[in-house]
């Protein structure tokens, strides 16, 4: 397929359109020309044709065909790229729209990692929500690792997550929102519970659970035990979620190493207290991480002045 010269670049824009990237980027998701003209609504010659369009308009070829569907090349491949930066924009500049026109209504996608999800982001939701309660938020949670590529892929408009190298690159914004601490935790009845200072080797012999050494958090609580002089003790119980070592806990048997947060936002009554131990290689710094070069709507804008709320109001008791 010839290439075209730079006369062609001055007639792109009347030649390549959004209802064209929008095709593309169906049949690319689709890996049919058949099944992406159903979910359009339209006739197969009818992308058949758009397609073709494309393809002339910017001088390569944008699918390889074969009798199993179609494959991106390399140079849908980058037209798609920036064709899903352009499809995200002009969603948000509606949303702007939106906001402006009613300010109490629209949506927020936000994610974080298990541990957050569970402590300090329902206490930012709840907070907003009741300042705004026709706001629709969608919430996403998982590793620190899968919440960076939800928003390298815009499927959420902002993370809150630790921010610890490399995940966090350059062409992200880091707006640090509290430190964070691992912390020994025991069941409530423990009697650990009623000493006043506890050495980390006193429970080397306890009833331990603890995340998998290969989690995220798995290194920082073998490098807290080694800053002991100590090897990580037996585990009886392996479990990457908060939540279910804290059920653990709950029995009175087991002790365990958590996120600060967790104890925080679980309230006076929760059935675990933090047990005077001291692991200072644990702290890092939690935020909120948006794309530098992604226009923030005003929504997450009010989210991210709330989030800094309850993170100063966490601070002070």
């Amino acid at each position: 397929m010839a290439k075209h010269g730079p006369w062609d670049e001055r007639r792109l824009g009347r030649r390549l359109k959004l209802r064209d990237l929008q095709v593309l980027l169906t049949v690319a998701k689709c890996g049919s020309m058949g099944k992406a003209a159903t979910e359009l609504a339209v006739s197969q010659p009818a992308v058949s044709r758009v397609i073709a369009g494309m393809e002339y308009a910017l001088g390569v070829r944008l699918l390889d065909r074969s009798p199993q569907g179609v494959e991106p090349t390399i140079y849908a491949r980058a037209l798609l790229d920036h064709g899903l930066v352009v499809f995200d924009e002009l969603k948000h500049a509606v949303e702007n729209i939106q906001f402006l026109a009613n300010p109490a209504e629209g949506e927020l996608r936000v994610g974080s990692t298990l541990a957050i999800g569970t402590t300090f982001l329902p206490a930012a939701v709840d907070r907003l929500s009741r300042q705004y309660p026709r706001i629709a938020f969608h919430v996403l949670a998982g590793d620190a690792a899968m919440m960076y590529r939800a928003l390298e892929e815009r499927k959420a408009d902002l993370v809150i997550v630790p921010t610890r190298a490399p995940m966090l690159k350059e062409h992200m914004q880091a707006d640090v929102l509290y430190e964070e601490r691992l912390v020994v935790v025991a069941g409530a009845r423990s009697p650990w519970t009623r000493r006043r200072k506890v050495a980390l080797a006193e429970l080397a012999r306890e009833v331990w659970t603890l995340p998998p050494l290969d989690s995220y958090h798995g290194p920082m609580i073998a490098e807290a035990f080694q800053a002991h002089g100590l090897d990580v003790p037996r585990v009886t119980v392996f479990a990457v979620n908060a939540p279910i070592r804290i059920g653990l806990l709950a029995t009175g048997r087991f002790v365990s190493i958590v996120p600060e947060s967790v104890v925080t936002f679980s309230g006076k009554n929760a059935p675990f207290k933090i047990l005077p131990v001291d692991l200072p290689t644990t702290r890092e710094a939690i935020a909120i991480i948006t794309l530098k070069n992604r226009t923030l709507t005003p929504i997450a804008q009010l989210f991210i002045d709330c989030a800094r709320d309850v993170a100063n109001t966490r601070k002070r008791n």
